[in-house]
């Protein structure tokens, strides 16, 4: 079974407007107004954005990290 790459799924844009696809009808068909259902859709929007940027900025700073190593064992091989 194959698992889930939550990093890729939490940073995509259709995942976050399917969430919104579901939870707005959801919400009107529990009888929450246009206004609510609204607001809700902001907010989960909203809170995308945040976890989107942390994971972006947290692979960055890994990717560099990792980058930054390897140039250091490079220069390493020189020495011995």
């Amino acid at each position: 079974m194959k698992q889930i790459d939550w990093k890729r799924k939490l940073t995509s844009r259709k995942f976050w407007a399917a969430v919104i696809g579901f939870v707005t009808p959801m919400l009107l068909a529990f009888g929450v107004g246009d206004n609510t259902a609204t607001q809700v859709a902001g907010i989960i929007m909203a809170g995308a954005n945040c976890i989107a940027y942390i994971i972006g900025e947290g692979l960055v700073d890994a990717n560099r990290i990792y980058s930054d190593s390897e140039d250091n064992d490079k220069g390493d091989e020189g020495n011995g």
